[in-house]
């Protein structure tokens, strides 16, 4: 379903392209509904244009007057800078959507001093190639049609969920971090299959589709993934031997302590944000 309101996002970095690219494959958006500004890298407004046809601005007046959604998608630590300097022109007929990690709603609405719906989405890197996992979460002055809004935007990249705000950071620390800690095995598979002797772009290879393999069984099977395990370790063979080593050194403890300091991490850098922006408001 075409939107017709139009769209701009402040900030144009890979998350705003990757939704840019997404919005307009999937035909949500015409691309002179999007217009993109950011606050001095002109060069990266034209790599966008010539790419996408998106309409580039630097007149933060008439571009936020024209738009009813606003895209916050700049560096967390340029947040306050961004929202005070296009305050005096959003009322509380805009929808304002951000992917800033750790910046709260209420963070966005005192800073604007004025009553506008927030959703915050927590999307990951996968965006790029429309495999994102986003958890949308709203504020206290949106509702069921804004978050609908949001859902719509984010599942041309793809699959969202909604949360609580307070569970953002649990988000944040499973799925939002999470492509790296695949990232990490998969460079362990990498340096193992060269100790055993391996040629690099075999390796790879087989990695890559194991690794896939292995998600497609998790998406469309019943069954859990410790009895999807126990099926592939036969008693006495192969993973069986592979697998008592890993429980040697905790592997799966490692992991659910990755997630959690990840997580705690994130609500660290949320309260320093807030106390930062209170400082600057």
């Amino acid at each position: 379903m075409e939107m017709k309101q139009n769209m701009v996002f402040v900030g144009a970095g890979s998350m705003a392209e990757a939704m840019i690219s997404g919005m307009l494959q999937k035909e949500l958006f015409l691309p002179r509904q999007i217009s993109v500004m950011n606050r001095s890298n002109h060069a990266r407004l034209e790599e966008l244009n010539n790419t996408y046809g998106v309409t580039i601005s630097q007149n933060q007046k008439e571009t936020i007057e024209n738009a009813g959604i606003i895209i916050l998608a700049i560096k967390p630590k340029d947040v306050a800078e961004a929202v005070l300097a296009i305050k005096e022109y959003v009322n509380e007929s805009h929808l304002i959507i951000s992917v800033l990690a750790g910046v709260a709603t209420t963070t966005i609405t005192d800073l604007l001093n004025k009553e506008v719906a927030v959703v915050r989405a927590m999307p990951n890197t996968s965006a790029t190639i429309g495999k994102s996992a986003t958890a949308l979460a709203v504020g206290m002055h949106a509702n069921e049609n804004h978050l609908l809004i949001a859902r719509q935007l984010f599942e041309t990249i793809g699959i969202v969920t909604t949360v609580a705000e307070k569970d953002l950071h649990a988000v944040t620390g499973l799925s939002g971090s999470g492509p790296a800690y695949v990232y990490y095995l998969v460079e362990a598979m990498e340096k193992a299959a060269d100790d055993i002797g391996l040629e690099k772009g075999i390796a790879k290879e087989l990695i890559l589709q194991t690794i896939i393999g292995a998600a497609e069984m998790l998406k469309n099977s019943t069954k859990q993934p410790a009895t999807l395990r126990k099926e592939v370790t036969s008693p006495g063979g192969t993973t069986e031997a592979g697998i008592k080593v890993l429980e040697q050194f905790n592997y799966q403890q490692a992991m659910v302590a990755c997630i959690k300091r990840a997580t705690t991490r994130s609500a660290e850098l949320g309260e320093a944000m807030l106390q930062s922006v209170s400082k600057e408001n």
